[in-house]
């Protein structure tokens, strides 16, 4: 196709294959990049078509034409007035806007590389002057938790853990074989939820390195096998999209050794924080156990012989998936709230999985400073200086203070 062609196609024409070019995985069918973009482009692909925005809007072809607008009509006025839609007339906050519309430009981008348009409208300065300012935050990526709140949730999951497992290790020994597996189903779960938490807590690893993102077909969670509890690491597919590294401090190895031997997994393939939704197991377990020529009358037997799927899961080998990084968030909402500890912040009435790494790049920048937090965090020492600059203001507030006090 030539790009006098290509100048005649419709919007949508061009999606699917400036998304494959952007997503993960084989295929480019993963990732959160593209599930976003993908959402973002069809939005605007309405609004263009005047499906979208205020009443009087009929969209980027006049009245009198019967077609779909085409890349001949993308000029930088139409960005400008997209630019305004996103700042008006959807009523977002100013940071949200500047993400959306970083979608169109960056797709905008592309289209000139292959052709479909002369020129990036959308980052001409005509186009983006509706924008409002950026304030340089990141929408609900502010919170951290502090030392306070740190210590009050790994204490409460610590104390939880405890009771679960003495719990299950003091049953008499005739106890019902039934009830001594709810028992152990109670202690793993709690174990499990021990471990997640120290490790979301101390080790500053993204929540999307550690667990299934179901979004990117790469991010399967990490297995036992990633993980070397004597070298204190873990290995973990980072953001920059690559195996690598990270470390596992002193505070988080002996939740983690305690959960894997009550687990005790069949193999090294096993998922550290496997979901524990009964329904998931109850599928699994019965399509697996089906797939090995079991009889449902069987199957029905099988899984009456336990408490819960779970544990039959793990005595046959029938591997279930991570918890995802949305199984996460409700985690930690209910163990927030069991904690009763103190939230105030904007955006989450919890502890979110993000705030533990944040609050552990406040302790290693104040401590250690910003070139060690840095390594630590897997970042930049430039975005770690730009993200804990309030840490180095009140620093030389502290140092103004005391010059004023020897000087005046």
């Amino acid at each position: 196709m030539t790009p006098r062609e290509r100048t005649n196609q419709s919007l949508a024409s061009s999606f699917e294959r400036y998304l494959q070019d952007k997503g993960k995985g084989r295929g480019g069918d993963g990732g959160n990049y593209r599930r976003n973009a993908a959402r973002e482009l069809e939005r605007f692909a309405e609004w263009a078509a005047g499906d979208r925005g205020a009443d009087d809007w009929t969209g980027i072809v006049s009245d009198d034409v019967d077609r779909k607008p085409t890349f001949d009509d993308l000029d930088e006025r139409v960005f400008r007035e997209y630019a305004r839609h996103l700042g008006g007339d959807r009523g977002l906050k100013q940071n949200t806007v500047q993400t959306y519309y970083r979608y169109i430009s960056a797709w905008c981008g592309w289209c000139v590389n292959e052709g479909y348009l002369e020129a990036h409208y959308a980052q001409r300065a005509s186009a983006m002057a509706p924008l409002p300012e950026d304030d340089g935050r990141k929408p609900g990526d502010q919170q951290a938790w502090t030392s306070e709140q740190r210590h009050a949730l790994t204490r409460h999951v610590d104390e939880r853990a405890r009771d679960a497992v003495e719990a299950y290790t003091t049953l008499p020994e005739d106890t019902d074989p039934l009830d001594k597996q709810r028992a152990r189903y109670v202690a793993l779960k709690a174990t499990r939820d021990r471990a997640l938490v120290f490790v979301l807590a101390y080790t500053a690893v993204r929540v999307g390195e550690l667990l299934r993102d179901p979004n990117d077909p790469r991010r399967r969670g990490v297995r036992w096998e990633d993980l070397s509890l004597d070298d204190g690491s873990m290995d973990v597919y980072r953001k920059k999209q690559q195996w690598d590294a990270a470390s596992l401090p002193d505070p988080v190895i002996s939740p983690l050794r305690s959960y894997r031997q009550l687990m005790d997994p069949p193999t090294e393939q096993w998922p550290v924080f496997p979901t524990f939704d009964q329904r998931t197991l109850a599928e699994l377990v019965q399509d697996d156990l089906a797939d090995r020529g079991e009889r449902p009358e069987a199957i029905t037997e099988r899984r009456a012989e336990y408490a819960r799927d779970l544990l039959l899961a793990l005595d046959e080998d029938i591997r279930p998936p991570s918890i995802t990084t949305d199984g996460a968030r409700s985690i930690l909402q209910r163990l927030s709230e069991a904690a009763e500890i103190d939230i105030d912040h904007p955006k989450h009435d919890y502890l979110a999985p993000h705030g533990g790494r944040r609050g552990m790049g406040e302790v290693l920048v104040r401590a250690f400073g910003y070139t060690v937090a840095a390594r630590y965090l897997d970042n930049s020492e430039e975005m770690v200086r730009e993200r804990y600059s309030h840490i180095e203001a009140g620093e030389l507030g502290d140092v103004a203070t005391e010059a004023l006090e020897q000087i005046d």
